[in-house]
């Protein structure tokens, strides 16, 4: 584990990035609360300048995300474990998958299941060709049966988008790099340690670190109040179909806000061990449940259809709708790419700290390959599902049935078609509706409890140095901020200053995501290279040691079948070199050598009598 001992002020909190959070969050909310119109104005024209000056760079960079997720599934890396190789998986397979289909259930799809496709079709993306399901007022015609089917049809391949892969593959960058940093390097439960591989250590543990962190922070606030900021209008609406309440006010929402972040402190004070994860586990068999009952009731055999033939659609589309900018439909393009394209590339970048962390931290000893197949496939399927049956299930209503989930009277899309409303709309006519919009209304707000406190959980781990266990205190204290940036949202503009929110946040942290791509890859590319080498050794060892207790044992015990008939040879080739027959025996060359020898003896004398005379002699 790292030895890292993060800055840490009274109460358990890292000063540069709780405070500057703090403050920061603070003054949005006290802005947005005293000046709602102001601000309500401000967030519009913010809004209108990000879609069109970096409208692009949103769909560039999510493009970016999915190219990078699938890369790492499928290349060399797949098989490094996010974990000590030891290790095996923390969670089983089974039980994995679950919790990876408890992070795609949320309000959000409480929300948009029935109502996005109905608005798509009702009010198509500028340039869509509707194959004549399309009035002459620029609206998806009421009750024409199958004639609606290409428009209905891209309505679902649309709403997959938003909602599928791509989004996924956002929390797989982010998740992706925390896990290996948490788990293969053993380094806190901390966003910027993810950089570590590109920012070096000083730098990370200094003033660099603590900006990273803060953007994290501020982002997943705002990103868990947008959805809550949703959570809190359909809660609003089921109670008036319940009858509960006559009509929807900004009162009214800001006093559900101010009751459920009650009860969702309530939940942060007592711990997760004493029931909220039972709670969370029961809302999400209660989805279920609900989903299933949708199915029966509904046109069964149809919902089945649509998803089969909308996942066709979805593929065939999918890479030209990915890099789609509305660049040739003018300003009525661009408006409708930020309230719904942008808007949502956004709200995923600004939730991604938080799911990040969390399929991070249930993902330990999975290998990249496993995490990534598991973190696109699971969600997304179950996201299509629910999309097939909700949204088939409103239109079928507006093609096949008696309509009526949609203001004619009215021109603006969200006029039109009211998001909160269309789902209790729609099980109003159903068997069991009654039932059925309790249901709704309690699915919606143990999401929303649920939610803030995981939220409030995650950013205050990031607020305390990656504390696992962070002060009761400051969880509570972001739990409440999580609610009071809803209200204020809420008091500045509605859904569209909530989708603002998201954009601008987003914005931000999408640069440290694209950081964390190539730091993924270089710690990983690192990593790889050791791995290759010591693969290398490891080979040349075994095949060291392979020859060695098989090749020369074999050639010591058997030497004479191997070589005994070459060594022959060579021995008795050597001999005859030397003179020596194979028994020994001196050969005639030899004695006539020796007789050379002897003649060179006698020749010696008679050149002896060649020799001068003494001259004494003579």
């Amino acid at each position: 584990m790292s030895k890292y001992q993060p800055r840490m002020a009274a109460g358990g909190v890292t000063p540069w990035v709780f405070y500057p959070s703090l403050v920061i969050i603070g003054l949005a909310v006290v802005i947005a609360i005293i000046w709602p119109d102001d601000v309500g104005e401000a967030l519009g024209t913010i809004q209108e300048n990000i879609v069109g000056g970096f409208g692009w760079y949103y769909v560039l960079i999510v493009a970016v995300f999915v190219a990078f997720s699938i890369w790492m599934g499928i290349s060399r890396f797949g098989d490094i474990k996010l974990g000590k190789d030891e290790e095996d998986p923390e969670f089983s397979l089974m039980a994995w998958f679950a919790m990876l289909f408890a992070a795609g259930m949320g309000i959000g799809l409480v929300f948009w299941g029935a109502a996005e496709p109905l608005v798509h079709y009702d009010s198509p993306k500028p340039g869509t060709d509707g194959g004549g399901a399309i009035g002459p007022d620029g609206h998806g015609l009421e009750g024409i049966g199958s004639d609606g089917a290409d428009l209905a049809q891209q309505a679902m391949a649309q709403t997959f988008l938003h909602w599928g892969f791509h989004a996924w593959a956002i929390y797989v960058v982010v998740g992706l790099a925390l896990a290996y940093a948490i788990h293969r390097k053993g380094r806190p439960v901390s966003i910027r340690w993810a950089l570590e591989p590109l920012l070096g250590v000083e730098r990370v543990k200094g003033w660099l670190g603590d900006l990273i962190d803060t953007v994290a922070v501020i982002g997943t606030v705002f990103g868990v109040a947008t959805s809550l900021g949703f959570g809190v209008n359909q809660i609003a609406a089921g109670l008036v179909a319940m009858g509960a309440i006559d009509d929807v006010s900004n009162g009214v929402l800001v006093t559900l806000i101010v009751v459920i972040t009650a009860i969702a402190t309530v939940s942060v004070v007592s711990g997760v061990g004493k029931g909220i994860k039972w709670l969370s586990n029961g809302n999400l068999a209660l989805a279920a449940v609900f989903l299933v009952v949708m199915l029966i009731v509904g046109p069964s055999l149809f919902f089945l259809r649509d998803f089969v033939q909308s996942l066709g659609v979805y593929l065939q589309e999918v890479l030209p709708a990915t890099f789609n900018t509305s660049a040739y439909t003018g300003e009525a393009g661009q408006a409708w790419q930020g309230t719904w394209t942008t808007f949502y590339w956004g709200w995923w970048i600004a939730w991604a700290p938080f799911v990040g962390v969390f399929i991070a931290r249930i993902s330990k000893g999975r290998t990249i390959r496993e995490f990534v197949a598991g973190v696109l496939i699971v969600p997304t399927t179950v996201t299509f599902l629910w999309f097939a049956v909700m949204g088939g299930s409103s239109l079928y209503q507006q093609l096949f049935g008696a309509g009526g989930l949609v203001n004619r009277d009215e021109e603006g899309m969200f006029e039109r078609v009211v998001s909160e409303n269309v789902l209790f709309q729609m099980i109003d006519g159903l068997p069991l509706g009654g039932i059925l919009t309790v249901v709704v209304v309690v699915l919606v707000a143990v999401f929303f409890i649920t939610s803030s406190d995981s939220g409030s959980l995650v950013v205050d781990m990031l607020a305390s140095g990656g504390n696992p266990e962070p002060p009761m205190w400051s969880r509570v204290l972001f739990c409440a901020l999580e609610g009071a940036v809803a209200a204020a949202l809420l008091l500045a503009g509605g859904l569209g200053a909530l989708q603002t929110g998201a954009i601008i946040i987003a914005l931000p942290f999408s640069v440290i995501m694209l950081a964390m791509c190539l730091a993924t890859y270089r710690s990983l590319k690192a990593e790889y290279r050791v791995l290759q080498a010591a693969e290398r050794r490891a080979r040349r060892e075994e095949l060291q040691r392979h020859i060695s207790r098989h090749v020369t044992g074999d050639l010591t015990e058997n030497f004479d079948d191997h070589f005994g008939e070459q060594v022959d040879e060579r021995i008795d080739h050597a001999l005859g070199e030397i003179g020596v027959s194979g028994n020994g025996d001196a050969q005639d060359g030899g004695a006539r050598g020796g007789g050379a020898q002897d003649g060179g003896a006698r020749g010696g004398g008679a050149r002896g009598g060649g020799a001068p005379r003494n001259p004494e002699s003579s």
